[in-house]
């Protein structure tokens, strides 16, 4: 069964001095597609600003903003209510000769090359052996699921240990890491054997959550891997993707699904943290 989500993410930057202008992006709208359904959406932006959206080249929401007047702190709160869908079936998937053929390379080219945190995994002597042990599964559907298995016994999850600036390899070196170095450590891995996959930002509800139980969310990341069909499942949990899920964002990697990202004049800038409070409401 699909769950009903209010899905409410507090954001924001502080400057150690006046900022006089910011341009800002925010991608933080939950996804309308691939069976999931967003029913209202609002941002809220502090100091106010109009705000217009658009859809980028990855098929994201994203919400431009300006701010003019001279502000020490930036504040952005999404507040929005979506039904996420179950585990979807998964695709009866592709035998080797056909993912490797042009029609699929040439369909799905970004997501085969390396990206800014996605590096190439044959190149890395860590990881070599794991590519050689994906290449000789007798399917690409048996190989996806050998790479999230790898990458669940080489990495554990430990908060604090890597940055948003972490890449595949760092994080495969250190053994350690959050959501986001789990997933990109899986595309490098998927990739270099030749089977498309992308990143997906989003939200976990981390449990199985009575209606109208509000509890503290995460911000969360997973892969799709396309093995004629996009198929989604989730490396820090060893898992598929359900309704617990709530997809925002896909693109190569996080440099792509950024929640909020920008530019401005003025001093240095901190985080003011991530908030994200979820409620399953009843249908």
């Amino acid at each position: 069964m699909s769950w009903r989500l209010e899905v409410t993410h507090h954001t924001g930057l502080r400057y150690s001095s006046p900022v006089g202008v910011s341009f800002n992006e925010a991608r933080m709208t939950p996804a309308d597609n691939g069976g999931q359904l967003l029913i209202t959406h609002e941002l809220s932006v502090s100091p106010g600003a109009r705000v217009i959206g658009y859809t980028d080249y990855w098929g994201t929401l994203v919400e431009a903003f300006d701010v003019h007047e001279p502000h020490t702190t930036l504040e952005v709160v999404s507040h929005s209510v979506v039904d996420t869908p179950p585990a979807q079936v998964r695709p009866d998937g592709l035998s080797w000769d056909s993912i490797a053929g042009s029609a699929i390379r040439d369909t799905w080219c970004e997501y085969l090359r390396t990206s800014d945190y996605v590096d190439n995994a044959l190149v890395d002597s860590l990881r070599i052996d794991v590519v050689e042990r994906l290449r000789a599964q007798a399917t690409p559907r048996l190989a996806i699921d050998q790479a999230m298995a790898d990458v669940q016994s080489r990495i554990q999850y430990a908060s604090g240990t890597t940055s948003v600036y972490t890449t595949a390899r760092q994080a495969w070196e250190a053994g350690t890491g959050v959501c986001q170095d789990f997933t990109h450590a899986m595309l490098s891995l998927l990739r270099a054997v030749g089977i498309p996959a992308r990143y997906v930002s989003g939200y976990l509800y981390p449990k199985e959550g009575e209606i109208g139980e509000s509890v503290t969310g995460e911000s969360h990341a997973w892969v799709e891997a396309w093995d004629g069909g996009w198929w989604a499942c989730d490396p820090t949990n060893g898992s598929e993707v359900g309704e617990r899920h709530t997809a925002v964002a896909r693109g190569r990697d996080y440099s792509d699904v950024s929640p909020l990202k920008g530019i401005y004049s003025g001093g240095i800038s901190e985080d003011l943290g991530v908030e994200v409070s979820l409620t399953r409401l009843p249908r």
